[in-house]
């Protein structure tokens, strides 16, 4: 289950989007407002906000999408309950408001339109409430049992536009290469094979590195803004543990050709997406190169800090 919000000051385009009949749109449940037509529910939410005419966006419109995989467990009953509880923990109650479900996507989904002016003339605050949005969403998919997933499993990319087409492709080349990659030096070449450059972030004029940014087609995301699985910090940690797994499970004489057939196996299947060719690299002797730049680095560094008498 997730959630989007959008907060406007129009109701009348608000309505007639989430009226639309190509949409195959069933109204589920709704309080406050007359139902005889489209007009007549544009006019009840006119007539309310002007309770407070100081509010500029009296419009809350939030969509709540749930996995094609509960489709056949999310009855429009079930739906309904589940959104009444949602609004109820976002602090939505008091107020007009109405429901429907649009079938025009493969996933269930469903439309909510509320008043932002309560009954009262009071305004239902937004104060935080994407953050508090996504926190309920989770815990609702819990109590339900409903189905949980990062948000970029099942996403269509071929219907996506710039910049966030760029941002799954990285996402997509990350979710492959960092499992398989033991250095930076290692994932970062492979990511530059694909156009994906990468810059790390420096605190202030110290050599600690605090983030890491990817570059492609011209568009810069932050790691974490890729995925929150992906920010520096989580790569690093990755990468960390997938040494010491190798080590864990490979005696020195098995390390060479089966991390190696690994690897390029994962770039030939990435070869799919992007444009640039693969060619094959001498994995260990990247390895014995990582680890001279390593031990010159903490040389430097000892030199550096070396006390003065």
């Amino acid at each position: 289950m997730m959630a989007k919000i959008v907060k406007g000051a129009g109701f009348k385009g608000t309505v007639n989007y989430i009226l639309d009949p190509k949409k195959g749109t069933t109204i589920l449940d709704a309080d406050g407002v007359r139902l005889k037509s489209k007009a007549s529910i544009i006019q009840s939410f006119v007539a309310q906000a002007k309770l407070k005419p100081s509010l500029g966006k009296s419009v809350g419109h939030i969509s709540l999408n749930f996995s094609v995989q509960d489709k056949d467990k999310l009855t429009n009953e079930m739906m309904v309950k589940v959104v009444r509880e949602y609004m109820l923990r976002m602090k939505i109650t008091n107020t007009q408001y109405i429901l429907a479900r649009h079938f025009d996507k493969e996933h269930p989904h469903v439309h909510l339109c509320f008043n932002r002016v309560d009954n009262n003339g009071k305004t239902i605050s937004d104060n935080n409430d994407r953050y508090r949005s996504e926190k309920i969403c989770k815990e609702l998919t819990a109590k339900y049992g409903l189905y949980l997933s990062s948000g970029k499993e099942n996403v269509k990319t071929q219907r996506l536009r710039e910049p966030d087409k760029t941002k799954y492709e990285i996402y997509y080349y990350l979710n492959a290469l960092v499992p398989k990659c033991k250095t930076w030096n290692q994932l970062l070449h492979n990511l530059n094979r694909y156009g994906v450059d990468s810059q790390f972030k420096y605190k202030g004029q110290t050599g600690e590195i605090q983030g890491i940014t990817f570059t492609k087609n011209g568009y810069s995301f932050t790691g974490s803004k890729v995925d929150r699985m992906l920010s520096y910090s989580k790569i690093d940690y990755q990468l960390k543990q997938n040494v010491f797994s190798l080590n864990q499970t490979q005696n020195k004489s098995q390390q060479q050709s089966p991390t190696k057939d690994i690897i390029e196996s994962t770039l030939d299947a990435l070869s799919g997406i992007g444009s640039m060719q693969v060619h094959g690299d001498d994995y260990e002797e990247e390895a014995f190169k990582d680890r001279m730049e390593y031990e010159e680095e903490k040389r430097k560094k000892k030199r550096q800090f070396r006390p003065k008498f």
